[in-house]
């Protein structure tokens, strides 16, 4: 069984033995993380809506010929938690091979201590998300 991704661990890591009053702060660095959508993916054009975010949240997943995973996310800048998700998922996933994304594990949000940290509501989005991410590309393994 693979691991998840060294470097969505090592964050993870950070998050869990950070003091709980400085979460939120970590947490918020990463909404700036995002990439902004490459042109064919203006009109969120092949990708997915996750509806359990209480923003407009689209994500798209692609496993390329060599196996790795590149992530694209839209989150718009006033839901600034959901885009923290998405960055700390961007960040930690570059590079990832598929097996390593699937490795990730479903309560990952909850491991980085932010269940003491925002309302359940964020993450059961933020887990919605990861989700749907690791459905996407179990989808184009089969």
């Amino acid at each position: 069984m693979a691991d998840m991704p060294a470097r969505l661990a090592e964050i993870v890591d950070e998050f869990a033995a950070a003091p709980r009053d400085l979460v939120l702060e970590m947490l918020l660095e990463y909404a700036d993380v995002i990439p902004p959508l490459p042109a064919d993916a203006a009109g969120h054009e092949g990708m997915e809506q996750v509806p359990e975010c209480q923003t407009a949240f689209f994500l798209r997943a692609r496993v390329t010929p060599d196996g790795t995973v590149e992530t694209l996310f839209d989150c718009p800048p006033e839901a600034p938690t959901t885009r923290a998700f998405a960055g700390i998922l961007a960040e930690g996933l570059t590079g990832a091979s598929a097996e390593e994304v699937l490795a990730v594990p479903d309560d990952l949000y909850q491991r980085m201590g932010l269940a003491q940290a925002i309302s359940p509501l964020r993450v059961r989005g933020g887990t919605a998300i990861l989700g749907r991410l690791k459905r996407q590309v179990r989808e184009q393994l089969d």
